[in-house]
């Protein structure tokens, strides 16, 4: 049986979670829809390298929760997400891109653009009027990074393999 590749997630407070993933419930094709609210830090790591799940536990042992801010809308072209930012984040990312750097796609080699994805598989048309209606009524807003999560991709829905708290 092939292994399934592993997606590293960042988990979110649970307000934000439940906000984001309500935005998908309402905005996602629900044909499409496979998944909860999530912000991917690694789209396609190796299942058959121990060393990641152990330094994954070692890394989260030691990271406080991280701050971060919701700054916008971005359009995806067939979708919208929401722009994050932390420097926390991205530090962490870096941190993790190096130490992994052998396993990594091209993907996963790039600088983080962290977002939340609310809406994705539709025409042009319908992304840049959801776009629109979000934006007409947007503030920033903080929220909170508490983990990683590691997912199994299993070809269209992701399965939970495993789950990293940060230190509050």
């Amino acid at each position: 049986m092939e292994e399934k590749p592993l997606i590293v997630a960042l988990t979110l407070n649970q307000e934000a979670f439940d906000f984001f993933t309500a935005l998908r419930t309402q905005h996602f094709p629900p044909d499409r829809n496979y998944l909860s609210a999530h912000l991917t830090l690694f789209h396609h790591l190796p299942p058959n390298q121990p060393e990641i799940l152990e330094h994954l536990s070692l890394i989260c042992q030691k990271q406080a929760t991280i701050p971060l801010q919701v700054t916008g809308l971005m359009r995806l072209g067939q979708g919208v997400a929401y722009q994050v930012a932390g420097e926390q984040l991205q530090q962490l990312h870096l941190a993790l891109q190096k130490e992994w750097e052998p396993f990594l796609t091209p993907q996963d080699r790039q600088k983080l653009r962290p977002h939340i994805t609310v809406q994705n598989k539709v025409t042009p048309a319908q992304a840049q009027e959801l776009e629109r209606q979000l934006t007409a009524t947007f503030s920033p807003f903080a929220i909170t990074g508490t983990g990683l999560t590691v997912w199994e991709y299993a070809g269209g829905p992701w399965d939970f393999y495993r789950q990293f708290d940060f230190q509050p």
